[in-house]
């Protein structure tokens, strides 16, 4: 991926208070103003009512008047992905593992998404640029501070547990829009998939699937927390190998 190093004027503007203009400004209306109601629309309506209409709209102000702050729609995503990292996770402890700080910079990042659901709707256009952004980049980096692990592996290792935090949070919101399409609510759905899937499967030809229905896994009180929990517990299980192996504890792992 090639990255730009000509600097965008919305991230100048994320980072200095650069506005993309200068003149003819409505007055009370800001950069911040239009982020935030950006954010209010995303919120109630989701994504896909995020425009420059229903924005100023939103704000009683003319649509023309914001691209005076925000150049395009893209540029304003990104002010809203920004704003929505606003708190960063807490510098580690001193005394804190690479474990325990890592697993709260995932946990932190989760309940982000999770507060707002429309971010993962917004597709990844490249590495992170905007200030929040980067300060979290910055956190997690700051996690690994105590390992022997080479610089250049730190990011990928980020990257890993970032993955699968985002992809956790997509199936979340992926499950809440088929509940709320369907009118089964979430926590029962997996009962629901239980039965079907049983009624739909033989057990001559599907035994191992029929081994877990019969162990119930997919009957409340099951939580996607659990699952979640227990996904990134192996992930960091796998990263426990590389940090012990780079420390010169153990041997690599057969492949």
């Amino acid at each position: 991926m090639r990255v730009s190093e000509e600097i965008p004027r919305g991230v100048a503007a994320a980072w200095h208070g650069r506005e993309t203009g200068t003149r003819g400004r409505r007055p009370g209306l800001s950069l911040t103003t239009i982020v935030q109601a950006g954010l209010r629309v995303a919120v109630t309506d989701g994504l896909g009512a995020v425009s420059m209409g229903r924005v100023a709209k939103e704000l009683g102000a003319a649509t023309m008047s914001l691209y005076r702050h925000v150049s395009a729609k893209d540029e304003l995503l990104a002010h809203m992905v920004d704003a929505a990292f606003a708190v960063a996770p807490d510098l580690p402890a001193p005394d804190e593992s690479w474990r325990a700080g890592l697993t709260r910079w995932a946990n932190a990042h989760l309940a982000v998404l999770r507060r707002h659901r429309w971010l993962v709707r917004v597709p990844i256009s490249g590495p992170p640029l905007m200030p929040n952004q980067v300060l979290w980049f910055e956190r997690g980096l700051q996690c690994l501070r105590t390992t022997r692990l080479p610089e250049a592996e730190k990011p990928a290792v980020l990257l890993l547990v970032n993955g699968f935090v985002r992809n956790e949070a997509t199936l979340e919101a992926d499950l809440m829009d088929a509940a709320h399409a369907s009118g089964v609510a979430l926590e029962h759905a997996g009962a629901a998939y239980g039965r079907l899937l049983g009624s739909l499967a033989a057990p001559e030809r599907f035994p191992a699937i029929h081994a877990v229905l019969a162990a119930r896994a997919f009957d409340p009180p099951g939580t996607t927390a659990d699952d979640v929990q227990f996904g990134l517990d192996r992930i960091l299980d796998g990263i426990d190998v590389l940090v012990r192996m780079r420390a010169g504890e153990g041997d690599p792992p057969p492949r």
